[in-house]
């Protein structure tokens, strides 16, 4: 890990940069392939699931029969977590539930707001090596609370054109039926226009690879909407003298072994720490089963140095994190001053793993500094809001000579003449 120590402001914006390829180099792929699927449906998708996951497939949707197997090759202790994590989860996003009281904004004038869920949703699980069944959870459970009307989850087959079963598993635990065999772009692109097989959807949930999140901002010029913008997967810890070095090299290890174009980062008012942190995520690495994969998101990350913990929070809200671990001795203070992330463990005993599996919050958050204008994925995020108004007789008599002043004002007549005849 390149250490770097007090670094002036205006090197900060190069020293953060994201190790990525820019849009514009993935774009071009993405819309090949979007072409494509467009034109020729299911064809292409089998095509596409073919030349990048070697799977030669006689459907693309997972059978009731394969779902049911998947019960009997999952260990009753993973059964046992996924429940108490389907627990957790739930209880998190249903206080999550607003209403909204009609207020009568005049004398007459009553306005209020009501939800509407999200008709048609898709949710993108990725596979591969690390098949991410707690996203499953973290996808599907708010769907099925907000009560969008249809939900389509797609994941990548392996070569054999199976499922993980741990996520045929979550997904039958939460409800969700309809399972496309289908990763990558060819998966954003079938939920973006609809096959043979496949719904076209309103919007698109779910983390993904850099293709997966360009594949999703290209979706959005056809008219689907995206949680986010959810890349590869990020951490930073800030961490002063009273953190433990092999705490953080864990946490920073955790999100490493994601995936090589993962990146994670310690700032740290304390060097004695970071020399520490540096030899334990050695020692660390050297064991991991995924170390391969975790040694370059090590090689693309940094130990940074700052003088004081307000140094420190200005550094992380620049850099804007997905994951923000804050390992001060007075870490609710620090907390107070964090501008932009997507979520935050306060202390050395809140792993940012909780986060991903169990604690309730949800794991799917904004990745590459997009934290400074979107969310990570909450209940509000499969609601539509619609707002409502009711105007009386007397209301209209309170209100229209402001209505009519205001749009004569700006030259709209018929604006004002819908005001004027029923005053008159």
């Amino acid at each position: 890990m390149e250490k770097i120590f007090n670094p002036k402001k205006n090197t900060w914006i190069e020293i953060l940069k994201r190790p990525t390829k820019e849009f514009a180099e993935v774009e071009s792929t993405v819309t090949q392939i979007f072409s494509e699927i467009e034109q020729f449906g299911d064809k292409a998708v089998n095509n596409y699931t073919k030349k990048f996951d070697k799977a030669e497939l006689s459907d693309l949707l997972v059978s009731e029969k394969e779902i049911s197997d998947a019960s009997n090759l999952v260990s009753d202790n993973l059964k046992e977590a996924l429940k108490v994590a389907k627990a957790n989860i739930s209880k998190f996003h249903e206080s999550q539930k607003v209403v909204i009281k009609p207020i009568e904004t005049t004398s007459g004038v009553i306005c209020w707001q009501e939800t509407r869920a999200i008709e048609k949703v898709g949710l993108y699980i990725p596979g591969g090596s690390a098949p991410l069944f707690s996203s499953v959870l973290m996808l599907a459970i708010p769907a099925k609370i907000a009560g969008c009307e249809e939900i389509i989850l797609c994941t990548p087959p392996d070569s054999k054109g199976k499922i993980n079963p741990a996520i045929l598993y979550a997904a039958d635990l939460v409800g969700i039926t309809k399972i496309v065999k289908a990763g990558g772009i060819q998966a954003i692109g079938a939920l973006t226009f609809g096959t043979e097989s496949i719904a076209k959807v309103d919007k698109i949930f779910g983390p993904g690879n850099q293709f997966v999140t360009t594949a999703k901002q290209v979706a959005t010029k056809y008219g689907v909407s995206i949680d986010m913008p959810a890349g590869p997967s990020e951490m930073l810890v800030l961490a002063d003298s009273s953190a433990k070095a092999s705490f953080v090299a864990s946490d920073l290890l955790s999100q490493a072994e994601h995936g090589g174009d993962s990146q994670v980062i310690l700032v740290s008012t304390d060097k004695d720490l970071i020399a520490e942190t540096e030899k334990e995520v050695e020692k660390q690495l050297a064991v991991l089963s995924r170390r391969d994969i975790a040694q370059l998101a090590i090689d693309n990350s940094k130990l940074i140095y700052v003088e004081d913990v307000d140094t420190a929070i200005e550094l992380s809200n620049e850099y804007a994190p997905e994951h923000l671990i804050i390992a001060t001795e007075d870490f609710e203070k620090v907390a107070l001053k964090v501008k932009n992330a997507g979520s935050v463990f306060l202390g050395n005993y809140t792993p940012e793993s909780a986060g991903d599996y169990a604690s309730g919050t949800n794991h799917t958050l904004p990745t590459n500094g997009y934290t400074k204008s979107y969310s990570g994925v909450n209940l509000n995020a499969y609601y539509k809001t619609i707002t409502f108004q009711k105007i009386s007789k007397e209301g209209l008599k309170n209100l229209g000579s402001t209505i009519e002043i205001m749009a004569a004002a700006e030259g709209l007549d018929a604006h004002k003449n819908a005001v004027s005849i029923r005053l008159k």
